[in-house]
Parts: structure tokens; C-alpha cells; sequence
């Protein structure tokens, strides 16, 4: 059985693939420079938004992949996707190559989006099999820090560019580079380290959580005008990465430790956690317990993904999904425009907040599920979901106003309760269709990321265009006046459809 420290070490692996895994993210930072480089239309530049979350829809080879390949190879491949996805567009628009066209930049846009399949992939099979009993906190926590992608890009950006011509190249460059390079280095140590019966990881995970805390207060705070104004950038990219650095000093205590002991560890075998079943399938794993920890809602039936297409709760939650966290992310995805449009220069700072307040509304679920984990308390997610995307339809109705600070604050509301719907979505899954099919199931249900993209964000660009003068480029509040109207409509349908499914889980729980 492998020591605490590898286990410590593969979870700080994890948390440094998933901070630079989230490369589509940044893409409202340098939307509007890519725009101006290739001359396209509004229209034409939300379809990139839209193709990098189709390469989600491709997600399911990571999974089969990890099935036959070694998981260290299953990284790799994902990162050269990334890679070769992102590498060539850069290329292009720095005029090392001159034979892509628009339906090239499209297609490299889809591979750039479906290498993060394959990361994720690797971050999630990796988590659970290391951390059996602690799966759910584990992969939360790690999940988070996908959600500071944003941020460090562009903090590093900040640090070494000036030219707002050169944003988006050196963009393109940090997203093709970063997930190779710490693919490398993360390799060796985010793998199966053989953790046998699970073992009491208490303290550890308090002080990670700390660390994590710690992380994103910073995040917040550095991205606030009045703060970011006195930071130097410089100062600014390196505290972030002393804060990446901090996890290590977990395993390395733990090294100290077992040194001290002279290599005699002390085990505590978790009661509630027996012969614990990992099979890597697509875009994660499905886990069997024969026990489910305390205070976790229990699932109740276990259901395919053919019955469950014919569920009324299924399609309630689809929908529900549909309006609350895709349509918080196609806000995000066209956050550079509906500030270039509201006449706001501090498109980076609006792309740092969002990123952070993101990262901390990912961290709460499994904060929540770590402190209530011994209580009887049961959760209902939906409900959950239906609380969270109330102050969503707030926030676009506040973007009616024509201050900056209620972009600002509307930013920081859509990106924590998006990231908080995003992580509670996976438990939802399970509470709702049960977790034999998981992967199968949830898959399905975020099918509607893509599907949300193209629909939400085609007609906001239509509608952008309609008020924009003749070379297509629009100015004003009314650039996207209905189109906030619409979402903030949309999110209040949604937490309706968020309650009446939670009502549908009572009458359910009460009848079994």
C-alpha cells in the first residue's frame, strides 16, 4: 500500500492540471483582439464560443480511452490536442502560417475544447481512485481550481504583455504551451498510487481547504480595481503561483512525518467504506459503494440512459441545467464583447472576477459536503440549484443598468453561482438516475452545454447585430438590452422548473 504522501502528491498533480486546464474560459479576454486580427463578424466569433464547447460532445474517446491506454498516455493526448488545437491558430495569426481558413480556425477551435476531456478524464479516474472515501470532497476541490484557469492566464498576460495587439497571440500561445508543460511535469505523480482501505485524511484535507480559501481570496481581491491598480502585474503572476505552490507543503509534511516514524505509518481504516469499485469509463468513472457516506442523499433507483430519457425528471433537469449554468457560461463566453459594447475598458478584470468568484462558487459544494458529511442532514440538489439561480436572474436584470459597477457585480454573481450549479450538477446526477450509469447519464445532461452555446449565443449575436452600424460593430446599452431581458427571464423559468423538480424528489423519497 503506497504512502499518504503519494497520495497528497497525486492530488496536488491534479490541482496543477486543472488550473491550467480551463483554456476556453479565457476566451472572452482576447474575443475581441481575435476579432479585430481575423475581421469577422459578431456572428463569426461567437460560433468559436460555441466550438469550443462542442468539443465536449467528443468527450466520450477520453473515456475509452483511459480504458485500454496507460492514464500518464491519456494525459499527454489530451495536452497535444490542446496543442496542435491551439498551436496553429496561434501560428496563423502571427503569420507563420497563411492557409487557415475560417472553417480551419473552427475545427482547431473544437479540438482545443475536447482536449479538456481528456484531462479532466485523467484528474477525475485519478482522484477517486486515490481518494476512495473522499471522492466527492477530492474531486470538488480539485474540480475548483479549473474554475482560476482564467485568472492565471490572465495574470501571466498582464505580467509580460503591454500591447493589446499581442493579447491575444500570447493568449493562444499560454493555452497551447501551459497544459503540455505541466502535463510533463504532473505525469509521474498523477497516476493510481495503490491507497488499499482508506485512511483518515482529516487533517489534510483541512489545511488544503485552507490553502484553497486562502487562493481564492487572493484571486478576488488582486482582481479588484482598486487593488489590481496598485499591484504590479509582475508581483501579481508570481503571488498566484505561490499560492499553485502552497499544496506541496501537505506531502512534504507528510515525508517529514513518516521519516520521524521511521517509515512506521499509522492507518485508520474507514468502517463506512468497504471494497470500493472504480471503472474508468468516458469523460470520468463509475463508482459502486457498497455503503454511501453519511449525510450524502441517498440514491434510490438506479436507471439507464434510455429510461432515463423517457423521465419527466430528466428532461425538468435538463432544462433546468440549460438555464442556469450553460446560460451563466455563454454569459461568460461573450463577457468581452458586453463590455467593449458598455464602452468598459477593464475587460481582464471582469475575466479575473468571474474566473475567482468561479473558483469559489466550485469550492463551496464540497467545503459543505466535507463539514456535513457526519450529519443526518439531507441535501436536495435541485433545491440547491433552484436557490442559486434566483440571484442569477437578478444579476441579469441588473445588467440593465448602465453603471459600470453593475457589470461588475452581475459578473461576480452569474460566475459564482455558475461554478457552485456546475459542481452540484454531478451529484445531482447520481441523486436523481443513480450511479451505475453515471458517466452515461451525466453526459447527456451536459449535452446541453453545446446545445445552449449555439442557441443562446447566436441569438445574442443576431440580436448584436441588429443594433450595430454598418461595419457590424455595436455601441450602447442596446446592444444587449433584450438579450438580458430573455436570459433573466430564461433564469427565473429555470428556478421555477428547479423547485417543481424538487418537489418531485420529496413526493419520490416519501414514497420509497
Amino acid at each position: 500500500m503506497a504512502s499518504k504522501t503519494l497520495q497528497w502528491l497525486s492530488l496536488v498533480g491534479i490541482i496543477w492540471l486543472q488550473s491550467v486546464n480551463g483554456t476556453n474560459s479565457n476566451f472572452p479576454a482576447y474575443s475581441s483582439q481575435l476579432k479585430q486580427l481575423l475581421s469577422m463578424s459578431q456572428v463569426q466569433l461567437n460560433n468559436l464560443a460555441f466550438a469550443s464547447d462542442a468539443g465536449k460532445l467528443f468527450g466520450f474517446f477520453s473515456g475509452i480511452a483511459a480504458l485500454y491506454l496507460p492514464l500518464w498516455l491519456v494525459l499527454l493526448i489530451g495536452s497535444t490536442l490542446g496543442l496542435a488545437g491551439y498551436g496553429l491558430q496561434y501560428l496563423f495569426i502571427t503569420n507563420q502560417i497563411s492557409s487557415l481558413s475560417y472553417a480551419h480556425i473552427f475545427l482547431l477551435t473544437v479540438l482545443a475544447g475536447n482536449s479538456i476531456c481528456w484531462i479532466n478524464t485523467v484528474c477525475y479516474v485519478v482522484t477517486i481512485q486515490n481518494f476512495p472515501s473522499d471522492r466527492q470532497v477530492a474531486v470538488g476541490l480539485t474540480t475548483s481550481y479549473q474554475g482560476l484557469s482564467a485568472k492565471i492566464y490572465t495574470v501571466l498576460v498582464d505580467a509580460f504583455t503591454f500591447s493589446p495587439v499581442k493579447r491575444a497571440k500570447a493568449y493562444l500561445l499560454l493555452n497551447s504551451l501551459s497544459p503540455l508543460l505541466v502535463s510533463v511535469m504532473a505525469a509521474p505523480f498523477v497516476r493510481d498510487v495503490n491507497v488499499g482501505t482508506s485512511t483518515n485524511m482529516k487533517v489534510g484535507f483541512v489545511v488544503m481547504f485552507v490553502i484553497t480559501i486562502a487562493t481564492g481570496v487572493y484571486a478576488v481581491a488582486s482582481s479588484l480595481g482598486s487593488v489590481s491598480s496598485r499591484l504590479p502585474p509582475l508581483c501579481n503572476a508570481i503571488g498566484i503561483l505561490v499560492f499553485l505552490l502552497a499544496p506541496l507543503a501537505i506531502p512534504m509534511a507528510e515525508k517529514m512525518k513518516e521519516k520521524f516514524l521511521n517509515g512506521e505509518m499509522k492507518v485508520y481504516i474507514e468502517e463506512n467504506v468497504i471494497g470500493d469499485h472504480v471503472e474508468r469509463i468516458e469523460s470520468g468513472i463509475k463508482v459502486e459503494d457498497d455503503h454511501s457516506r453519511e449525510g450524502e442523499a441517498g440514491v434510490k433507483e438506479e436507471i439507464g440512459v434510455m429510461l432515463m430519457l423517457k423521465r419527466v425528471n430528466f428532461w425538468l433537469y435538463f432544462f433546468v441545467y440549460l438555464s442556469g449554468a450553460t446560460l451563466g457560461l455563454v454569459y461568460l463566453n461573450n463577457l468581452g464583447q458586453i463590455a467593449e459594447s458598455r464602452g468598459c475598458s477593464g475587460t481582464s478584470s471582469l475575466v479575473s472576477l468571474s474566473s475567482s468568484f468561479g473558483f469559489f462558487g466550485r469550492l463551496v459544494p464540497s467545503l459543505l459536503d466535507f463539514f456535513l458529511s457526519k450529519s443526518r442532514y439531507m441535501v436536495s440538489r435541485p433545491a440547491c440549484i433552484g436557490v442559486l439561480m434566483a440571484p442569477m436572474a437578478g444579476a441579469f436584470f441588473l445588467l440593465l443598468n448602465t453603471a459600470n459597477i453593475s457589470l461588475y457585480i452581475s459578473t461576480a454573481v452569474i460566475g459564482v453561482c455558475t461554478g457552485a450549479i456546475t459542481s452540484i450538477s454531478v451529484s445531482t446526477t447520481t441523486e436523481l438516475f443513480g450511479t451505475k450509469n453515471f458517466s452515461v447519464n451525466h453526459n447527456v445532461v451536459v449535452a446541453n452545454i453545446p446545445i445552449g452555446s449555439f442557441l443562446f449565443g447566436y441569438s445574442a449575436a443576431l440580436l448584436y447585430r441588429r443594433e450595430g452600424n454598418e461595419d457590424g460593430k455595436c455601441l450602447g446599452m442596446e446592444c444587449y438590452r433584450n438579450t438580458f431581458i430573455v436570459w433573466g427571464s430564461l433564469c427565473l423559468f429555470g428556478t421555477f422548473l428547479a423547485l417543481v423538480l424538487h418537489a418531485r424528489m420529496r413526493k419520490f423519497h416519501s414514497h420509497t
